[in-house]
């Protein structure tokens, strides 16, 4: 069987939803997505999404350019700054259009959409719909897209793009409900899969943020950007890094050690708890390296001084969740909090349109790295990046898809192609070693947090890179997959351990590579910044040996670097 639609979406996050929506103004298309799409991660964003809205007192002075500065600052000048002015100049117009399509945001008293100081921005920019922001705006953007009757594969995993020469035809994809592989031919093809926080031990990431859409990219001949780059939130619940919204310091929470300290004062005497992520994650690691932390494993975040009312308006789920995990009120008790991966900067190299290497290949969202986050994010910023570049992406395809002449391809592509892929699977349930893929994978989610995490030296990452070729053999000697074909999840975590460990190989390799200290990167050896070598983004490209790394421009327009102070 042979599946066709004009444009296939990987992903059914919020991304994936919103590519959707704009390309089937154009042409026929179709989302494939491994979860249902309300499950996907988009729904764990808590705080809120940035626009220059101007809607509280304190931000009537808002712009779209003050937004760029600030994500731009945010970024340590390693952003493309004509990416980040397409993003925050479009902001208001994206969330304006996702009211009108119903997403209850929280309101002020005059009506208007509500908005909360996130850190590292100069004004409170974040529109929120209490706790729950992501999950509103998920279910918002899947009611539109089944408004426009377009195609969704629920629980199908796509294993490899279709390449003929330097242009995708499509995508192989796995039916997790037979255990079938299928053809699905397509003009274009969108790859809005997420990230790859699943990659680390500590990660307030879903399980299903493995980095597919970026290793399927990376094995097709896309180089990977960035990829050092690997976002570290301060504030995930101890032990179990479940997230705790930035919108709790928006609020007015504060941080506390075991003495007593709101010791962001030492840090950021300024921004205090309202610093960048990368500077608050640092901070807290290092009051619990000091011995300042709780019993040397964490902080608090104490919001109880906000008071009961406030708390359940604004900070519902974070409640629900330090209840049902923590078993305590936040109302009554602090928070128990430590840093964890949360987001990945970098990924599938693309242009400000989104577009890849591949002719008829884009990217939008986390997988992509277009790069509006540079090395550090701003909260907020995620989901914005999502409804305007899926917007992007989903437009771009789809007006490629539409103006396409009929192309000549090689009649045996689709079936040597998905010969190739069978194959290649059939591998695992045949393999005659003993090594068992779950424990590689925590091993090497427990490597990452022990050699690259959030302070990295040469020594620790050579030995990261030593290892993870070790368990990349060992792979190679791994067990049979049990034969069965229904819902194979042991198979589904095999392909996603291989991939895994190509990704974690490509962020050891690009941190070595850089050597300097720029936001989320951190190198105890090269502690500066130093833009002389490193304003540049590191590029990845698959070799049988390895990562191959080069290095492409950043695009400065009138902002050019300097020292970030809070």
């Amino acid at each position: 069987m042979m599946i066709s639609h004009d444009v296939i979406i990987v992903g059914g996050g919020l991304a994936g939803l919103r590519a959707a929506i704009e390309s089937s103004k154009y042409a026929d298309t179709a989302v494939i997505s491994r979860v249902h799409p309300l499950r996907s991660h988009t729904g764990a964003a808590q705080g809120g999404i940035n626009a220059c809205l101007g809607n509280v007192e304190a931000n009537r002075d808002d712009n779209w350019e003050k937004h760029a500065y600030d994500t731009i600052k945010g970024s340590d000048f390693l952003a493309d700054q004509d990416a980040v002015e397409a993003m925050t100049k479009d902001g208001p117009e994206r969330i304006i259009e996702m009211e009108h399509w119903g997403c209850p945001f929280s309101r002020t008293d005059d009506g208007k959409i509500a908005q909360r100081p996130f850190g590292g921005a100069g004004y409170p920019r974040t529109c929120y719909a209490a706790d729950k922001t992501g999950h509103y705006l998920l279910v918002t953007a899947y009611e539109q897209v089944l408004k426009r009757n377009v195609k969704v594969y629920e629980e199908w995993f796509v294993t490899s793009l279709i390449v003929e020469g330097s242009a995708v035809k499509g995508v192989i994809a796995f039916d997790i409900l037979t255990g079938e592989l299928e053809v699905f031919k397509a003009k274009t093809v969108i790859l809005a899969t997420g990230g790859a926080g699943w990659i680390y031990g500590k990660s307030t990431n879903s399980m299903i943020n493995t980095g597919s859409g970026m290793a399927i990219a990376y094995r097709a001949g896309v180089p990977l950007k960035d990829m050092e780059f690997v976002q570290f939130h301060p504030t995930a619940l101890y032990p179990t890094c479940i997230l705790i919204t930035e919108g709790a310091r928006g609020e007015g929470g504060y941080l506390v050690n075991s003495q007593g300290e709101r010791f962001m004062q030492r840090y950021a005497p300024k921004a205090m708890e309202l610093a960048p992520r990368d500077i608050v994650s640092r901070s807290i690691q290092k009051e619990i390296d000091e011995g300042r932390g709780v019993k040397n494993l964490y902080v608090h975040l104490d919001v109880r001084h906000l008071g009961r009312q406030k708390i359940l308006s604004r900070l519902p789920g974070i409640r629900d969740i330090a209840i049902d995990f923590a078993g305590l009120d936040p109302i009554k008790e602090p928070i128990p909090i430590q840093p964890a991966q949360h987001y990945t900067m970098g990924g599938v190299d693309c242009n400000v349109k989104c577009e890849t290497k591949l002719k008829g290949l884009y990217a939008a969202g986390e997988c992509a790295c277009i790069s509006v986050h540079g090395a550090n994010r701003l909260g907020g910023n995620s989901l914005l990046d999502t409804v305007v570049f899926g917007k992007i992406a989903g437009e771009q395809a789809g007006i490629y898809a539409k103006g396409m002449t009929k192309q000549e391809t090689k009649d045996t592509l689709w079936q040597d192609t998905l010969k190739a892929e069978k194959d290649h699977i059939q591998r695992f349930f045949t393999g005659s070693g003993d090594e068992d893929p779950s424990i590689i994978r925590e091993e090497m989610r427990s490597l990452m947090v022990d050699r690259a995490f959030m302070f990295r030296s040469k020594e620790g990452l050579e030995e990261a890179g030593s290892k993870l070729r070790e368990m990349r053999k060992r792979f190679g000697r791994m067990r049979p997959i049990v034969g069965y074909k229904i819902y194979n999840l042991d198979l589904i975590r095999a392909i996603e351990m291989e991939e895994m460990l190509e990704l974690a190989e490509v962020i050891v390799v690009s941190g070595l590579n850089r050597e300097e200290s720029r936001g989320s990167h951190v190198r105890l050896d090269f502690p500066k910044r130093d833009d002389a070598r490193f304003l540049k983004h590191t590029l990845a490209y698959k070799t049988p040996d390895g990562p191959r790394i080069e290095f492409s421009d950043v695009k400065i327009t009138k902002y050019q670097p300097e020292e970030r102070k809070y």
